[in-house]
């Protein structure tokens, strides 16, 4: 993300005011989700409803192609809580949305590669040196890329990033206007099964990348009793999926539309869990904001522990 889109992402979140929170009980809950991950499996089982609706509170889901629009929406107050990979809170931050992390998903990052055609002749992370590599700005993809490169020492301007939702990347990735793609699941799954794309090797210590879950800063000053309800639902939702991945596969297809064989190869190698944000998830998160503090990608350093909720106050 370069300055100039930078300032205008800060503009775009300084246009809107938090919904203003009070002490008054809360009437109506926003969540925002992506087609895939813990809180799809929450929605279909109703469990914030189950928990909310008998006090009166109603529950309205809003869906979200990717992390940044979705944090926009919760710096905005459109929505009060949601789930994002780990790149776009950094951004967020750094154009003081007023967010907190309120949970998280330490993973390995089974789900997520940067793909190439099954016929490329690119068989390395060196191999994209001067090539053209999709990937939505500001995503958990974006910080893999960042990652992988460095890890094997490429700079950053040696590739030509091309910035595409990914919607649109996939279809620039099918047509072979870019040479690779950074991307998580279920659109990998769909890549390898449709187009037979493989992924370029990785040190696994480069894709090791958590999620998270945030919460609008008011409403957690308002409401944190309400917070701490739905992490209930979201750590109950994720015991319940890693014990039954063919339910959450067939859930997962339902609900996005995408084959069942795909979501059930992305759902084999899910990582279905939730915890606190953690000292050790504090330390990770930071490491990936100094990483793009140090290239450019935000233009100050930041805390990240400066926005994390102890679980327990009202801040």
């Amino acid at each position: 993300m370069n300055r100039r889109a930078f300032l205008s992402f800060s503009a775009a979140l300084a246009a809107f005011g938090p919904r203003l929170a009070s002490a008054e009980p809360i009437k109506e809950l926003r969540i925002g989700y992506q087609k895939t991950g813990q809180l799809l499996v929450v929605k279909a089982r109703k469990l914030v409803e189950q928990r909310f609706e008998p006090e009166g509170v109603s529950v309205r889901w809003i869906e979200f192609p990717s992390g940044p629009p979705l944090l926009e929406a919760l710096n905005a107050g459109s929505i009060d809580y949601g789930y994002t990979g780990d790149a776009p809170p950094i951004f967020a931050q750094a154009a003081h949305a007023a967010i907190r992390y309120v949970g998280a998903i330490p993973a390995r990052g089974y789900g997520q590669a940067i793909l190439v055609q099954k016929d490329s002749p690119l068989h390395s992370l060196a191999d994209l040196k001067g090539k053209k590599v999709a990937v939505a700005k500001g995503s958990s993809a974006h910080n893999l890329l960042v990652t992988a490169l460095e890890s094997a020492k490429i700079p950053w301007s040696d590739i030509t990033p091309v910035y595409l939702a990914p919607a649109d990347a996939a279809s620039a990735f099918a047509r072979g206007s870019v040479d690779a793609w950074s991307i998580w699941d279920p659109f990998f799954a769909i890549a390898e099964l449709k187009q037979n794309a493989r992924p370029l090797p990785i040190d696994p210590a480069a894709t090791l990348q958590n999620s998270f879950f945030l919460a609008n800063r008011a409403v957690l000053a308002a409401h944190p009793d309400v917070i701490a309800g739905v992490n209930a639902d979201v750590a109950a939702a994720t015991a319940w999926a890693a014990a039954h991945r063919d339910d959450v596969a067939e859930l997962f297809a339902e609900a996005s539309g995408v084959d069942l064989a795909a979501q059930q190869r992305a759902v084999a190698r899910a990582e279905f869990t939730f915890s606190g944000v953690t000292d050790r998830v504090v330390a990770e998160q930071q490491a990936v904001a100094d990483r793009f503090q140090r290239l450019g990608l935000i233009p100050a350093p930041i805390v990240v522990r400066d926005i994390v909720w102890d679980g327990k106050s009202s801040s």
